[in-house]
């Protein structure tokens, strides 16, 4: 495919909030890799964003006047889904049900295309990989690493392990140059294991696949993993994690629970703190949904906390079940706090008021400066845009 790829949102991205708040939908983490690197990856292109007005700034569109194809950023690929996709003629939609796949254009388009819009559409055959809502990231997340383990180690030798550790199945074990793995205990017969470049796995710690521990992340000592789980770049996660997604820069360095749950980038988890996956009765978990503006069952027994970028939470802080917590928020204080948080809260299950946004920028200046980042105009710009949008939510 010659054509320049642009990723766009569809009507997902509310779906998707707070994740999607501050990113389009393909920079979702799901597997090792976000939904646009596994594009990129396969077709050897950098990708454009169709998105929300406010995040384009950042995630800028293709240029105009030269063919775009245009594919759904919630969309995972796949060698099948690109033959399909590459076959397309101009105006031509790839379609599977009432989501549009993909369709070639003579020139890239501000907006989201309506499939309406276009003739006959060719109905894909196959089955798809997509994230429609937040937990369908964990919920996929075992097959999305399964997926990127072979594109990212097909043809390649894995670095050697030493000999401290105990392997099962090392043939389903990939660890990148650089990375430091010591006196664990990994098996792989569930899944498949991959440590990325820079990645350090201390003494103690004990992993089931699927796992992936992303480039430049740390597992503490004595950590205890269960797959499917994906600790995304420059993280710090200790303790025991079941099923979950962090996505980048986000830590949980001691012990505490963390089961069925996203949780963003800029995010700290403090010492013991836990979250329910499972409902005392067994009955299907319900979410916040941003659509709605209520409670949705999700379908799920077991889900547990989302939480949107740059939140916080102090030590012992507890999460009910299917807790949704948005951007930048501070949780602290005994008790179960409420199990929808809104943007830019502060407080607990003794009451929330509005955290300043000034405060928030200078939270998440120290937090980036001690990664030798700063926060930018536009993460400004885009955080200043969450706080307005978000406001009607905190009525506290």
């Amino acid at each position: 495919m010659t054509n320049t790829i642009v990723l766009f949102d569809d009507q997902r991205y509310v779906d998707l909030l707070p994740l999607t708040f501050t990113r389009p939908v393909a920079q979702l983490r799901v597997g090792i890799l976000t939904i646009a690197e596994k594009w990129e990856k396969l077709m050897g292109v950098s990708c454009s964003y169709i998105t929300q007005e406010y995040l384009q700034p950042k995630y800028p569109n293709a240029p105009k006047g030269k063919p775009v194809t245009l594919i759904n950023g919630g969309v995972c690929p796949d060698k099948e889904l690109i033959k399909s996709i590459d076959s397309l003629q101009p105006n031509q939609p790839l379609v599977k049900g009432d989501t549009l796949i993909a369709v070639v254009l003579p020139s890239s388009v501000d907006s989201t295309p309506d499939i309406k819009s276009f003739g006959a559409a060719v109905e894909y055959p196959g089955e798809i990989l997509e994230v429609k809502y937040p937990w369908d990231i964990f919920r996929n997340n075992g097959e999305a690493i399964k997926r990127d383990f072979e594109l990212l180690t097909n043809g390649r030798k894995s670095a050697p392990l030493s000999s401290t550790n105990r392997i099962i199945n090392p043939g389903n074990v990939f660890v990148e140059e650089g990375a430091k793995v010591e006196c664990a205990i990994l098996n792989a017969e569930t899944g498949p294991i991959y440590i990325g470049r820079d990645a350090e796995v201390m003494e103690g710690a004990i992993v089931r696949g699927p796992f992936a521990l992303c480039e430049h992340s740390t597992l503490k000592m004595g950590a205890k993993i269960y797959g499917p789980t994906t600790i995304g770049p420059h993280c710090k996660v200790g303790g025991e994690v079941n099923n979950s997604v962090f996505f980048a820069y986000s830590n949980k360095a001691h012990d505490g629970f963390i089961g069925n749950s996203v949780i963003g980038e800029w995010c700290n988890l403090g010492a013991d703190t836990n979250n329910s996956n499972l409902k005392n009765n067994y009955a299907p978990v319900k979410l916040w949904s941003y659509r709605k503006k209520g409670f949705v069952n999700t379908g799920l027994q077991f889900c547990g906390l989302i939480m949107g970028d740059h939140s916080k939470c102090g030590i012992n802080t507890m999460f009910n079940t299917g807790t949704v917590v948005g951007v930048s928020s501070n949780i602290f204080g005994d008790g179960f706090p409420r199990n929808f948080i809104p943007s830019f809260s502060w407080g607990g299950a003794a009451g929330f008021s509005v955290y300043k946004i000034e405060k928030a920028f200078e939270t998440a200046q120290i937090m980036m400066s001690r990664r030798e980042l700063s926060l930018t105009d536009i993460d400004k710009d885009i955080l200043s845009k969450v706080f307005e949008l978000t406001a009607e939510f905190r009525t506290f």
